[in-house]
């Protein structure tokens, strides 16, 4: 799961992002409005915590803008102004949580899960299963008819992405967005070979999924 953390105090910043990373989310930081607001529209993240009271911009314009250009990632206000009045009026410019500093970071996880949440993915380190396989995210074990194996962390993120999106097709942009973040300069031939790697890992395991090329396009997994 990536993560947009936009809060400007340097040591609750870096803080929370190791916290994060810990959990085993991917979390990409900035420090300002400008650069929440770029962030934000590349529209990769799974969740998005956001500082009310931003260097040039404040949070509450980076999410309004967001809501305006259609960008419906879950997004959770974080700030010290914690009135009535302050939080129904991130609540009513489209935030779907609101959290005061100071705050234990056990609460900050549950709300992420609480905005996250989606049928059979509870927490976030629930094993997850479709078609012949079960994707344990926490572990990187793949398991499927003819038994398992582990991931490496690229092959395992691409894997998330692609077993809660069968049948769908993925464009490489975005799955290079969400894998390798915004400001990686990888080659998209990282991307082929990790493809072939997972392909190799599903043959391995017995299972009749298949990782097919959409020319021109991207990538599908689908059921055969």
């Amino acid at each position: 799961m990536r993560i947009l953390l936009a809060e400007d105090d340097q040591h609750l910043n870096d803080t929370l992002a190791y916290q994060l990373e810990t959990e085993h989310f991917t979390v990409d930081s900035c420090f300002d409005g400008e650069e929440a607001l770029f962030y934000g529209e590349q529209n990769i993240y799974d969740v998005i915590l956001l500082d009310r009271m931003l260097p040039y911009m404040e949070g509450t314009d980076v999410l309004t803008m967001l809501r305006q250009k259609g960008i419906t990632t879950p997004i959770i206000l974080i700030t010290a102004l914690g009135t009535l009045s302050d939080k129904v009026t991130g609540l009513d410019l489209g935030a779907d949580d609101y959290l005061v500093k100071p705050f234990a970071f056990e609460e900050l996880l549950a709300r992420i899960r609480c905005v996250t949440r989606r049928p059979h993915t509870l927490t976030v380190n629930d094993a997850f299963s479709v078609a012949d396989i079960t994707w344990q995210k926490s572990e990187c074990i793949l398991t499927g008819p003819k038994g398992n194996c582990t991931l490496s962390k690229k092959e395992a993120e691409l894997m998330e992405i692609f077993v809660h999106s069968i049948g769908n097709t993925l464009q490489r942009s975005t799955i290079l967005l969400k894998v390798w973040g915004p400001d990686s300069d990888v080659e998209e031939g990282n991307l082929d070979n990790y493809i072939h790697f997972l392909r190799r890992r599903l043959k391995i395991i017995g299972s009749s999924l298949q990782i097919k090329t959409i020319r021109g396009i991207g990538y599908s997994m689908q059921k055969t």
